[in-house]
């Protein structure tokens, strides 16, 4: 436990479990879900892209509010509240446009929480932001309760649970909204910069186009990895087990993050995860047929997620200071998962079936490949 008497350490632990929960029962799930429903590959692409496109423009609407109003905890109850209301539509609507408009304003309402909430955490961390990984763990074990428990109640039940389990973890997430504490707002001496002036540095320009290719690069993971393990063969039960490995290996990474950044620095650890997640998508698209190499590729996540993350996380927070700290997460949401994740989504959705998931990863891999270039020549130089 942190020495922070302070922190309201478990009701922020609270909210990134059930989060982060409800992640871990979509990002596998969605599109075997779709796949129930009858959509071919390039409508599931488009569908799981619509939830990341929202992530573009949502978060920079809920961060601006958040930094003028400077609220940022009511934010994420009302966008909480809205998710789980909007999501209930999927029991009635099951047509492409219904549920393309459906997934559209549910996503808009679910990317408005977890940018201020992580302003919120690093805001009662103040100086000591490198324990933002203690706090930040939980999500990650939420996310391996969920896609564990999951995975087998769709082997031994069915696929039609999927929207009962997820509008309970949406319902969750707003009950422990409710519980986090809004942090009280403390005058700075910091110069207070325009966002446009942060924006010309192009340290910060670089940054966010590394993670722009790093989250495209996810896009046949993260949409099809578990349809691709099942026309190998594997069981929901394994693919679950798969899912929480990899995460479990990020639970472990966030453990020693701050020794990790005080050893290494935050330069150096984001082009090792970069470099890492490279070859893990060549495992996974090559190496598919032998679980000891797929393991292997699990546990990379550390890198392609843990590592990654939390460098992210704390190069946003060191560039964006003082009353930009909201808008600064959220554009980090938004280029990363959100125009990333929606690229990815894409390109993997139209590159599946007529190129196959072998290219796909391969362009996974090429796309950290010109990561790790930029981040090597631009990024972290003080």
């Amino acid at each position: 436990m942190l020495n922070m008497p302070a922190l309201p350490y478990w009701r922020l632990s609270n909210f990134y479990f059930f989060y982060f929960a409800s992640l871990g029962a979509l990002a596998p799930y969605l599109g075997l879900y779709l796949q129930s429903l009858h959509f071919n590959p390039d409508e599931i692409g488009e569908l799981i892209a619509i939830t990341m496109a929202t992530r573009i423009i949502a978060p920079n609407i809920w961060g601006w509010l958040a930094d003028h109003l400077g609220k940022h905890v009511i934010l994420v109850r009302i966008g909480s509240i809205l998710a789980f209301l909007c999501f209930t539509g999927i029991f009635f609507y099951q047509s492409y446009l219904s549920l393309a408009i459906m997934l559209g304003i549910f996503s808009f309402f679910w990317n408005a929480a977890l940018p201020q909430v992580e302003v919120t955490t690093l805001a009662y961390l103040g100086k000591n932001t490198y324990y933002y990984s203690y706090i930040r763990l939980w999500g990650s074990v939420g996310f391996i309760a969920a896609v564990i428990i999951f995975g087998w109640l769709l082997e031994e039940k069915s696929i039609i649970l999927f929207p009962f389990i997820v509008s309970a973890l949406f319902l969750m997430i707003s009950i422990s909204s409710f519980f986090i504490p809004e942090h009280p707002t403390q005058p700075t001496t910091e110069i207070k910069h325009s966002l446009r002036h942060v924006l010309r540095h192009s340290k910060v320009l670089i940054l966010f186009l590394v993670c722009f290719l790093m989250q495209a690069s996810h896009g046949p993971y993260y949409t099809f990895y578990t349809i691709y393990l099942e026309q190998y063969h594997y069981s929901r039960t394994l693919i679950g087990q798969l899912w929480a490995l990899g995460v479990v290996a990020e639970v472990l990474t966030f453990l020693i993050m701050h020794r990790l950044i005080h050893r290494f620095g935050l330069r150096t650890l984001l082009i090792t995860s970069l470099i890492l997640t490279a070859i893990r998508w060549l495992l996974i698209g090559y190496g598919v047929e032998w679980i000891s190499i797929i393991l292997i590729a699990q546990l990379l996540h550390a890198a392609s997620f843990g590592l990654y993350h939390g460098v992210s996380i704390h190069f946003i927070h060191r560039y964006f200071v003082g009353h930009l700290r909201g808008r600064g997460q959220a554009l980090y949401v938004s280029v990363s998962f959100g125009m990333g994740g929606a690229a990815g989504s894409l390109f993997s959705g139209y590159t599946w079936h007529s190129m196959g998931a072998q290219f796909s990863y391969t362009f996974a891999s090429l796309a950290c490949v010109i990561a790790v270039w930029l981040a090597w020549r631009w990024v972290g130089h003080e």
